[in-house]
């Protein structure tokens, strides 16, 4: 059967999108999500589990880097481990201040940076897993060369939409709304215009109000 899905979410844990991806799969064939308003962070992450995506002029994405508990709110996970890295690197070639010494002894975690790159890598296995094996099912040739598409080519396009959708230096805020234009134009993944479709698309605004 097929299953289409409303939704609208702020977001949440990756592993509770893995579970419900689980339980769509096991009684759905085919699973299309709708997203009138927002889907945003971990919703995502489900959105891209999808057959297809349905979106219009006022629907979002978000970013999927992890974030990490600041003072007075969350603040990019990903920020967290490229400071840390800039600091080594800058250990490594003998130019860290004592200040910098200091800062790096006092703030950073090596179990916590652990878990940040493994949040980070979970989000990124689930995208390649799901855009291959559902978004990217019937992708047989490329749209301008009409070449054969590979599983590896799959892959490589998988991995590059989650590496994009999980950086802070492309979004600068995790609270950024992603538009279908910027899904098309800078993910490179098709999205249906359901604006195009007056009867949907009046069905599905009235049954979301």
């Amino acid at each position: 059967g097929k299953l289409a899905v409303i939704l609208e979410t702020q977001g949440g844990y990756v592993e509770v999108v893995e579970r419900i991806v689980q339980v769509f799969r096991r009684h759905y064939g085919e699973v299309e999500f709708y997203v009138p308003n927002y889907a945003m962070s971990a919703g995502t992450v489900l959105v891209m589990s999808g057959d297809a995506i349905h979106m219009d002029y006022y629907s979002v994405l978000g970013p999927i880097d992890p974030q990490k508990r600041g003072k007075e709110s969350y603040i990019p996970a990903i920020g967290y481990l490229e400071q840390y890295d800039r600091l080594i690197e800058k250990s490594r070639n003998g130019i860290l201040t004592t200040a910098e010494l200091s800062y790096l002894i006092a703030n950073f975690d090596p179990a916590e940076l652990y878990q940040i790159e493994q949040e980070r890598n979970l989000s990124i296995t689930y995208l390649k897993e799901w855009l291959v094996n559902y978004k990217f099912k019937n992708w047989k040739v490329t749209e301008k060369n009409k070449m054969p598409v590979t599983q590896a080519m799959k892959e490589a396009r998988a991995e590059e939409v989650a590496r994009v959708l999980n950086s802070p230096d492309r979004w600068h805020t995790h609270g950024r709304g992603i538009s279908m234009a910027v899904v098309t134009r800078d993910l490179k993944l098709k999205g249906e215009d359901f604006a195009e479709k007056p009867e949907v698309a009046q069905l599905l605004r009235a049954y979301y109000s």
